[in-house]
């Protein structure tokens, strides 16, 4: 117990960066019962700046750097797979980071694919190693994830090479207290003319600088759907998850053993108490009623069957059974007890919902309805100023939520604990999203991804300053 302890504390530090950045989050977790959010823009680190470069304006005193580039050869002689998305860091050997980059390739994308356009860089012991090899001549499956060794000293890439592979559209996924990252499959294909396994589950990659790649075992009792992010209580090992559907869930993954993903557990889905069914998307057209902002509400949780819903419906069933419903759950990431989740599309106005939980003090117990954990919705996008198709979240340095947004020129947005916005980035080169914003374990660098463009991106400036919440002339 011991070791766990230690890495659970260790994974909180490196999920937030500074205990000092929670101050405002632990101050707003402790009073629930909050009005709906102020929204409003705010100061944040200041105005943008015009990059002569025509690629990303920032703040005053933040630059940025591009670090990877889609096609470039790895250290392992492959091709840096295009189509970057949901990215972690974690500690290395000798103050180094270890960023974990996932690619949400399809397997018709082979001029994005690490094996280049005639599987010319793919060897034979490669491809023993791919989750999917395709049918006997047919397409690998190009999907996966990457690793590189970083260091924020030099700000330089020092190896980079593939460490998951033969999967298909990557999406987002999660850091572990146990230094893995939870690779996510966003797609449900299964066996047929062009793949040979099932798709739709997670895969956990080892954060290591050994350059191989890792066994490509899906993590079946997670569920098989079009799976988003997750995110893991370190002091539990539960694993949250998010659907990327616009008629999706939430779910919970409860391992018989902490640590221990792959010897089963329970796969579970949010319900709203005393509302089964609810619907949260508060679009106008479902004529509902309205789930409102800063209202935390008790919820429950239900076991799921046939978790491997060949025939793609498992949030059908459980919506049927009671769980509730959300608009295209993407980014989520774990705080200091508590975690938060984005809904791409959710909202009246469609620009997007972010959620808070707060599990209970007995969370995945027989005792967690003595006080079940509260859902609130944090935030809902009402205005193009705020937020817009909030995606891929995590936490920074000044304890704001930092939100990459999910739509042509997108900006990095930060948001304060009383719900005031602020831009922290403009994406003015390319019309890509953003994605996989993450900080380095020193809190010196942000990692982002321009996914169209095939870039990853390291930004520094002071994020240890603490945002001013002056409204914005």
């Amino acid at each position: 117990m011991g070791n766990h302890r230690l890495s659970r504390r260790e994974f909180i530090r490196l999920s937030a960066l500074v205990s000092l950045g929670f101050t405002g989050l632990q101050a707003f977790a402790g009073n629930l019962a909050t009005p709906p959010r102020a929204k409003r823009m705010v100061k944040g680190y200041g105005p943008l700046t015009h990059d002569r470069d025509g690629i990303l304006n920032l703040p005053r005193n933040f630059s940025y750097k591009i670090i990877s580039r889609a096609g470039e050869r790895m250290s392992d002689g492959l091709r840096v797979p295009g189509r970057p998305d949901g990215m972690a860091t974690f500690r290395g050997q000798n103050g180094k980071t270890l960023i974990l980059r996932n690619h949400e390739l399809d397997v018709d994308m082979r001029d994005k694919s690490p094996f280049g356009m005639r599987h010319e860089y793919l060897t034979r012991s490669m491809k023993a190693q791919l989750y999917d090899a395709g049918p006997l001549n047919g397409e690998p499956c190009p999907g996966g994830c990457t690793t590189l060794v970083f260091d924020t000293a030099t700000q330089r890439v020092e190896e980079e090479f593939l460490s998951l592979a033969g999967t298909l559209r990557n999406c987002a996924g999660g850091p572990t207290p146990w230094n893995t990252w939870i690779s996510c499959e966003e797609t449900v294909d299964g066996p047929c003319s062009i793949f040979t396994q099932w798709h739709g589950y997670p895969f956990e990659v080892p954060a290591s600088e050994e350059q191989k790649l890792c066994d490509p075992i899906p993590l079946r009792d997670m569920g098989r759907f079009q799976h988003e992010a997750v995110c893991v209580d370190p002091r539990t090992g539960i694993v949250y998850q998010t659907e990327d559907r616009p008629d999706g869930l939430i779910y919970r993954y409860i391992p018989n053993e902490y640590g221990n993903l792959r010897g089963g557990g329970r796969l579970q889905a949010l319900m709203i108490l005393g509302e089964p069914s609810k619907d949260t998307r508060n679009w106008p057209e479902l004529e509902i009623e309205v789930f409102p902002e800063g209202v935390p509400v008790s919820v429950t949780w239900m076991d799921l069957e046939e978790i491997h819903a060949p025939a793609d419906d498992l949030r059908k069933r459980g919506f049927g059974r009671g769980a509730a419903r959300f608009a295209r759950g993407e980014g989520m990431w774990f705080g200091e007890n508590e975690l938060y989740f984005a809904c791409t599309n959710g909202g009246s106005k469609q620009q997007g919902q972010i959620f808070r939980y707060v599990p209970s003090p007995h969370e995945g117990t027989a005792r967690e309805n003595e006080s079940p954990g509260q859902l609130e919705l944090f935030l809902e996008s009402d205005r193009s100023r705020l937020v817009q198709h909030c995606d891929n979240l995590t936490i920074g340095p000044s304890g704001d939520l930092v939100v990459c947004e999910d739509r042509p020129h997108p900006r990095i947005m930060g948001i304060t604990p009383s719900g005031g916005s602020y831009v922290i980035a403009e994406n003015v080169g390319f019309e890509s999203e953003f994605a996989g914003a993450v900080f380095s374990p020193d809190g010196t660098t942000m990692f982002v991804n321009i996914q169209d463009a095939g870039l990853t991106i390291a930004i520094t400036g002071p994020w240890g300053k603490s945002t001013e919440s002056t409204a914005q002339r």
